[in-house]
């Protein structure tokens, strides 16, 4: 503990006395300088006499509400912060760096003028440095191999260092006025070091065919088809995704991770602030034609409120329900294929980077049916931030006649400040509880995570946390009796 007090004491001693610019603005907005007019030797210049035009007043609205990202894109003239932001290019597109932190759904608003097709491509990587320690109470679970007898409750040993690097590329083409397509590649990642692509679909926010009805219909609704991050709730715009962890406040995600990829589409309809969505998809990961008679279905629907009502003030509050009735292998909380960002803890002596690669999450096994819902509160005053997640989660494996619960309850706190919101410091409290198996008494899972962050650039970021999580009322049999892990990370990441 004194160890990680520290290190938390080092990094905002030179956070506090490192030097700031004059030239800074108080917040991302800037104000344009107009150039004082050149003056003419009006010796080399024969005198022009020009008749006086006077230009037309454009009456403008004193207070207008603009899109956070359409006010960022807007923007000829940046401060020296964002100076190193590169310029967006993508219709209806959420950035990849810090101006992307907070922007939910990709923004509909067109703050781009369509210009004809266009190509980007970005990227983001992270790499961590570990600082935890482990412990457990199981009881010795002495097995047997090729004449070996080893203890499968014996924790493994894990140091202090790095981990592996994780990336990931973006590809996002503008086909026509309103019509984008996004690709992700992970190039890297704990669970799969091999790259491999991790979705890839159409955003449609504009008609494609010019005639009125259709163009006012676009004006609310937006189509999104292929193989895509489903829009189960809110925290997974939040979280880290394997090499871009810049919109997550802190290291770890949540105990029960709800991110996934399927195949299928979403429709959305915005307008004055709320929000509907609804959405079909395979029910799984990966789009298969085999065991259709073991297949159905899973059914997406969000409905949400969403206001900035005022430039210190926003208030959003949605609700998300996801349910399907039969699959192989249902992935909603176990789809993270990047995997967890605490090495090895609670895993034993055979344990592997990939193999074991969700180690200190909760996977709750309802892999044949699932029937599931969140509520997320968000609140945000100037700089504060409060987020909150409470999920209920039911369903079975395919071996099993009856339903498990599982419910997940998480309230973070974010304080953002120094001009440009530039530092932050941010806290977390994770519960979940549910049954192992069908008629066992209920286990826990409590996890706090306090820590801060440093924007260097609005593509690069450093951050710090503290971490200390516990399992209660795990069976003795179980290598998570009595288990916990605590101690400090270290997170460094770059997204464009």
């Amino acid at each position: 503990m004194k160890r990680s007090i520290v290190i938390l004491g080092a990094f905002f001693a030179t956070v506090a006395f490192a030097p700031r610019s004059s030239a800074q603005a108080s917040k991302m907005a800037v104000g344009i300088t107009v150039p004082k007019p050149a003056t003419t030797d009006t010796m080399l210049v024969p005198e022009i006499t020009v008749p006086e035009i006077t230009a037309p007043k454009i009456a403008v609205p004193e207070s207008v509400t603009i899109d956070t990202v359409k006010k960022i894109a807007g923007t000829k003239q940046k401060s020296s912060f964002l100076t190193t932001a590169p310029g967006i290019e993508m219709q209806n597109y959420r950035p990849e760096d810090k101006r992307g932190i907070n922007v939910f759904e990709a923004p509909k608003d067109e703050s781009i003028a369509y210009e004809g097709f266009k190509l980007q491509w970005g990227a983001a990587f992270t790499q961590q440095f570990q600082g935890l320690d482990h412990s457990n109470t199981a009881a010795p679970n002495l097995v047997t191999t090729a004449g070996v007898t080893t203890d499968a409750n014996q924790l493994v040993r894990i140091g202090h260092g790095p981990n592996n690097a994780t990336a990931n590329l973006y590809l996002n083409g503008q086909l026509a006025r309103g019509i984008r397509v996004a690709m992700t590649t992970y190039s890297s990642a704990r669970h799969h070091n091999e790259t491999w692509v991790k979705d890839g679909y159409l955003l449609v926010d504009a008609s494609p065919i010019d005639w009125k009805p259709l163009n006012n219909i676009m004006k609310y609704v937006t189509i999104r088809a292929g193989h895509f991050e489903i829009n189960y709730g809110d925290a997974h715009f939040r979280r880290s995704d394997n090499g871009n962890s810049i919109r997550n406040a802190l290291v770890g995600n949540y105990i029960m991770d709800a991110f996934t990829t399927e195949v299928g589409g979403e429709v959305y309809v915005r307008a004055n602030g709320f929000l509907a969505m609804g959405g079909v998809t395979g029910g799984e990961s990966r789009g298969m034609i085999t065991s259709p008679q073991r297949r159905s279905p899973s059914f997406l629907t969000k409905i949400g409120y969403d206001k900035q009502f005022s430039d210190n003030f926003r208030f959003r509050l949605t609700g998300s329900e996801y349910a399907t009735a039969s699959s192989v292998s249902n992935t909603l909380f176990s789809g993270d294929r990047a995997g967890s960002r605490y090495y090895d803890v609670l895993q034993n002596t055979s344990s592997t980077e990939s193999a074991q690669a969700w180690s200190g999450a909760i996977q709750p096994g309802l892999s044949n049916s699932i029937h599931s819902y969140v509520i997320n509160p968000f609140i945000q005053f100037h700089g504060f931030e409060f987020f909150g997640n409470f999920e209920r989660a039911k369903g079975r494996a395919a071996t099993e006649t009856a339903n498990r619960t599982w419910k997940q309850n998480v309230g973070e706190v974010v304080y953002r400040f120094l001009p440009d919101q530039r530092l932050y410091v941010a806290a977390r409290y994770n519960t979940v509880k549910g049954q192992l198996t069908v008629g066992a008494p209920d286990v826990s899972v409590k996890r706090t995570q306090v820590g801060g962050g440093w924007f260097l650039t609005p593509n690069l970021l450093t951050k710090l946390e503290y971490v200390n999580q516990k399992y209660l009322d795990f069976p003795t049999t179980d290598i998570r009796n009595g288990g916990r892990f605590k101690g400090f990370m270290v997170e460094g990441v770059v997204a464009f």
